[in-house]
């Protein structure tokens, strides 16, 4: 039995509060969290104490706790946790910087403890029945599309929706990224909230990705095609649909037959799973399945999609504020 803890509760980590005071193998020991009026609401529904310093969680005996604070409060918060003895799921992104990502890694290692990434999706049951089909997949076509909820926008619409398919992508294609070009524009926040980007991987694939936080609806969808195969993957609706070409002779000498199937796809929650498989990581000391390289590698390629967003904006005469850590002063 884990003695688990949650370092911020506001929309996301009250969930995660949720999901350990309801698991079997861990015990929620505290949340934490600045807004004491918040705090104490969640700790009061879930059955924890209301703590305000994290630095307090090592007292109480916590050995896994969720880092779902502010990004820029993820490496101050998330290292010090780990450096006394705390095993860390951390959100994504891991970090506001690809540096602090390294350092975070670093840290993990060095003090022998568990970094887990927030990467959700990896965690979607339908997602996990598609990679089952996959064999040589060759281009994606992924969309992410959500309307403006005025929360995440410490970071761009890159970071903060687009991550999660840049995760997915790299992967499912597990190889070195080739070029990437990009474009994006501030709407809503002073941040970029639609970005485009055309990432192409060596060894041939080449993926699409569309995501935005100024929307009038929402889509989670990606679209994987393969010799002879197009699938098609419905995050929200958790449809998984394929599309095969049949062997031997079509509809017509032009027209190939084509063979279409639904696959069932099992329910279950994927926060769930996502923070049953972190407890199990803690208590046996495997590696998760979503690793702190992981993390590093997707926030690596979101850097450069926003550094490619930069140019073209620069180009076009319109300045974008990048991503930069600055100091929490212990903020969650």
């Amino acid at each position: 039995m884990r003695k688990t803890a949650v370092v911020g509760v506001g929309y996301l980590g009250r969930f995660h509060a949720q999901k350990y005071a309801q698991s079997k193998n861990a015990e929620l020991v505290a949340v934490v969290d600045l807004d004491r009026e918040r705090g104490e609401a969640v700790a009061a529904e879930v059955g924890a104490e209301y703590v305000a310093d994290y630095r307090r969680l090592p007292e109480l005996g916590v050995t896994a706790a969720s880092v779902a604070s502010v990004t820029s409060s993820h490496f101050e918060v998330a290292s010090w946790l780990l450096a006394h003895g705390i095993d860390v799921l951390v959100e994504k992104p891991i970090t506001v910087t690809v540096a602090e990502a390294e350092e975070l890694i670093k840290t993990a290692r060095s003090n022998g403890r568990i970094l887990q990434v927030g990467h959700l999706e990896r965690f979607n049951p339908a997602f996990r029945a598609m990679k089952e089909v996959l064999t040589a997949p060759l281009f994606f076509e992924v969309r992410r599309i959500a309307q403006f909820k005025g929360r995440g926008h410490d970071v761009d619409v890159v970071r903060d929706l687009m991550i999660h398919d840049i995760d997915i992508v790299s992967h499912l294609v597990g190889r070195p990224v080739k070029s990437v070009e990009a474009v994006g524009v501030p709407v809503l926040t002073d941040k970029v909230d639609i970005a485009n980007a055309r990432i192409s991987f060596e060894g041939g694939a080449v993926a699409n990705f569309t995501a935005s936080r100024a929307a009038f609806k929402t889509e989670r969808s990606i679209r994987v095609f393969q010799p002879d195969v197009y699938i098609s993957l419905d995050f929200g609706a958790k449809r998984l649909k394929i599309y095969q070409k049949k062997a031997g002779e079509g509809v017509t000498p032009d027209i190939p037959a084509i063979d279409f199937r639904e696959l069932p796809v099992e329910e279950r929650d994927a926060l769930e799973h996502e923070i049953e498989a972190f407890i199990e990581a803690s208590a046996t000391g495997t590696s998760p399945e979503v690793t702190g390289e992981d993390g590093l590698r997707a926030l690596r390629l979101a850097e450069q999609i926003t550094e490619s967003m930069r140019i073209n904006l620069n180009e076009a005469g319109l300045l974008l504020q990048t991503e930069s850590a600055a100091p929490s002063a212990g903020a969650v």
